[in-house]
């Protein structure tokens, strides 16, 4: 197990601790719209509980994503959107702020998180600026993002179409150590 991934486990057994003893969250049951995360089915349209769910499928978009934009991707990004099927996850930051941990909710969700991240780590590439790869949004100025720094795995804040602004931590795994789930 890579120190991202144990991280990334850690804060969700966390954040499974928080949902059961506040509540889980809810979200529309849509039965065209599949996921493991859905904690019991219902009519189309019915909120239902759901909770982050460890993928057990061997995924390749990361090494299709690789190939697409013909560079070696830094691996703490495959290992983190591997790792767990989940709708957002509200966390805060040592300092306060709260962002969104973006993850894919099946897998039509992860080929659409793989076209989204073409198309950022393409647009950095067409600013002549180093590649970026985003997994979570600042909350509630959804306007900047955070994102691994595809050379060195480091963690920044960054707006589309901006260079990176600020570094908030020298790895995904000392990042993900640092957040508290929100309630």
């Amino acid at each position: 197990m890579t120190d991202t991934q144990s991280a990334l486990d850690h804060l969700m057994a966390t954040v499974l601790q928080t949902f059961e003893q506040n509540a889980y969250p809810l979200t529309p049951y849509d039965p065209d719209w599949p996921s493991p995360c859905y904690r019991h089915e219902a009519k189309p349209g019915v909120e239902v509980s759901w909770q982050p769910v460890r993928n057990a499928q061997d995924i390749d978009m990361f090494a299709r994503l690789s190939e697409a934009l013909e560079t070696k991707l830094h691996p703490s990004v495959a290992e983190y959107f591997n790792r767990y099927w989940s709708d957002p996850i509200l966390c805060r930051m040592p300092d306060g702020r709260c962002i969104s941990l973006l993850f894919a909710w099946n897998s039509d969700d992860m080929e659409r998180l793989r076209g989204n991240l073409v198309g950022h780590a393409l647009s950095k590439r067409k600013q002549k600026r180093p590649i970026t790869l985003f997994f979570a949004t600042l909350e509630p100025n959804t306007d900047y993002m955070l994102s691994v720094d595809n050379s060195d795995g480091s963690i920044w804040l960054e707006r589309p179409g901006k260079p990176p602004e600020q570094q908030l931590s020298p790895s995904l795994a000392e990042f993900l150590n640092s957040l508290e789930p929100v309630a």
